[in-house]
């Protein structure tokens, strides 16, 4: 699994954050996105497909 993470759609929500803090985190500056691990292991599988699902703006994607 790898995860990509459009900035220019991030609106600094802070659900991946707060689904996935071993993969996600947010910026000190604007509050976007920042991606911690772009292929996390299996074990954090079930935590970043939610974190995925519950971004509000989309701008999380998953590649199997």
């Amino acid at each position: 699994m790898k995860i990509s993470a459009d900035h220019d759609v991030c609106i600094g929500a802070g659900m991946c954050a707060l689904n996935a803090p071993q993969v996600f985190d947010q910026s000190e500056d604007d509050g976007t996105v920042v991606l911690l691990d772009p292929e996390p292991p299996q074990e954090l599988e079930q935590q970043v497909r939610r974190a995925v699902q519950m971004c509000p703006s989309g701008a999380l994607k998953l590649q199997e």
